[in-house]
């Protein structure tokens, strides 16, 4: 995405172009369509939130299985696929030379990995005392996840639309 990003030249030599600002207010809306979709979505008070039938069999997975269904989720989700465009939209318009834009890219890259980090570092510390604790993440995330997609959509959305009108102003 930054490789694109910078050769669309979105910095260019008088400030940021106003593409770039028309793309991050296109994502904004996006993201915020997606807010919508899921709160429409969302199980009723008293329901159980249906789990994804490929997360029924996550703990028959093999480390290569389980590498290879992160990266198509990853690579194909909307939700990655907008947040990752805003994200080399953003670097590329500071304009910093290539060196810069690698190391903000690898800081991006180190958050964004931080809540797919912290269950294998309390597994690999707790090993198999891990499990409760683990099991306990999953549910309350399951049983949260439709609030939580949702708050992230609306603020990732809205910055995006506010960085958007901004720049189009």
């Amino acid at each position: 995405m930054l490789i694109i990003a910078d050769a669309a030249d979105v910095s260019g030599s008088s400030g940021p172009s106003t593409a770039a600002y028309a793309i991050k207010l296109t994502l904004g809306l996006l993201l915020l369509l997606l807010a919508v979709r899921q709160w429409r979505s969302r199980p009723g008070p008293g329901e159980q939130a249906p789990a994804p039938k490929w997360m029924a069999s996550l703990g028959s997975f093999t480390p290569v299985k389980s590498l290879g269904l992160g990266a198509a989720m990853s690579g194909v989700n909307p939700k990655n696929l907008a947040l990752s465009a805003a994200a080399a939209m953003s670097i590329a318009q500071a304009g910093s030379p290539g060196g810069q834009q690698a190391v903000v890219l690898a800081v991006f890259v180190v958050v964004g990995t931080v809540t797919v980090a912290a269950p294998l570092v309390v597994y690999l510390a707790l090993g198999s005392k891990a499990d409760s604790t683990l099991n306990g993440w999953r549910e309350w995330l399951a049983a949260n996840n439709a609030a939580i997609m949702l708050v992230v959509f609306l603020v990732f959305g809205f910055v995006l639309i506010g960085q958007g009108i901004a720049g189009l102003s």
